[in-house]
């Protein structure tokens, strides 16, 4: 019962890939190695020492984080202090720590929509762009009878997806046309004698980020020695990626009903609301998991009647009430909701591809805020 690290990493990656994070955020693998076997991986949204403990008594290979356990350098690997100690336990026990945060709260299906999802929020666009990602086109000469392969081939390396649509490609029949020379090993024809043969032109597009995946995918399905192909930029298709959510509830409630209804979702004791009238109505809403205060401005921007964020700063606060922004702040830990979301992901890649392992979300409860 395992699983290749890097084979759970690269799929992870697909999903949820390191270069759509913030600069500067330590996305990645924090702690440990992946290049090894892996039965057990356990989900959550802190690494502390309890966290640890839970990992070690669980056998657990490998931990995903939403936030990373060393956010900031390390001074001092003094094995007396409690923080630094979790990360001796973690090599000790050869539990490897990876994570993944802004660009978990960027990507599709990540965070943010699973909030949108729970809270009724249609209809949703980011809140802040953070990425523009360009695309390019592959234009590829096979033999007709290998046209079908290659375009599956390049259907699973991701290319052609278009808006909602998958292997989405284009073709043209030819005459290919070439001469083997001295040194040639080649699939069709003979040294020195003309072969003119009957070719599809397969033209896909691409993100340019997975470039290197397509082409390489396409060299190795192709069966000639040296396929003839082409690469180029596209100018009228881009993909934008950004922070946080805004969209629609189905109706209009009131502020009272709205914050009853985020503490019963996300089981709170309690939040907090910048708003000068609890009564105001309710329907264009803006969210953004974590500490999103700086990006209240772009919630009034598209034209939210309230704001949910974490992490309010007092000034702040003061600020969006000048600036008739209303505001829900339910903390930081319903970013706890990562546990289920992705588990559940996990175990549905695990039925796709038939992996032998098991996923757990981690039972300790890593909020440091209690009210009362």
């Amino acid at each position: 019962m395992s699983l290749d690290g890097p084979v759970f990493i690269e799929r992870f990656e697909e999903y949820c890939p390191q270069w759509l994070a913030e600069a500067g955020d330590p996305v990645g693998l924090q702690i440990g190695t992946v290049n090894k076997k892996i039965d057990r991986v356990m989900v959550t949204l802190d690494v502390r020492p309890e966290v640890v403990a839970e990992a070690i008594e669980k056998n657990v290979d490998l931990i995903i984080a939403k936030h990373p356990p060393i956010f900031r350098p390390v001074k001092r690997l003094d094995t007396n202090d409690l923080q630094t100690n979790m990360y001796a336990d973690l090599l000790k026990h050869d539990i490897a720590v990876f994570a993944a945060h802004t660009n978990m709260d960027i990507i599709d299906n990540g965070l943010n929509d699973w909030f949108c999802e729970l809270l009724g929020i249609q209809d949703t666009s980011y809140l802040t762009k953070t990425h523009t990602i360009a695309y390019k086109k592959l234009a590829v000469f096979v033999p007709v009878d290998d046209a079908t392969k290659m375009r599956k081939v390049l259907g699973q390396a991701g290319a052609g997806l278009q808006g909602d649509y998958i292997n989405s490609s284009y073709s043209l029949i030819g005459t290919g046309r070439f001469t083997p020379t001295v040194g040639a090993n080649p699939t069709i024809g003979s040294i020195g004698k003309e072969e003119a043969v009957q070719e599809a032109k397969i033209e896909v597009i691409f993100p340019e980020t997975i470039e290197e995946n397509v082409i390489q995918a396409m060299l190795e399905a192709h069966p000639y020695e040296e396929p003839a192909y082409d690469v180029y930029p596209i100018e009228n298709i881009t993909k934008e990626y950004g922070l946080g959510r805004v969209g629609n509830l189905n109706k209009a409630v009131s502020l009272k009903e709205f914050v009853s209804s985020i503490k019963e979702t996300f089981d709170l004791d309690g939040l907090r609301i910048v708003a000068e009238d609890e009564n105001k109505r309710i329907q264009r809403v803006a969210i953004c998991g974590g500490s999103g205060e700086k990006f209240f401005r772009d919630a009034l921007k598209k034209q939210a009647d309230v704001y949910i964020t974490g992490d309010v700063y007092y000034h702040t606060g003061h600020d969006m009430l000048t600036e008739g922004l209303t505001v829900i702040d339910p903390g930081h830990y319903i970013e706890q909701l990562c546990k289920p979301k992705l588990v559940e992901l996990f175990n549905q890649w695990k039925k796709d591809y038939n992996w032998d392992i098991t996923f757990i979300e981690s039972e300790v409860n890593t909020n440091p805020f209690k009210f009362r």
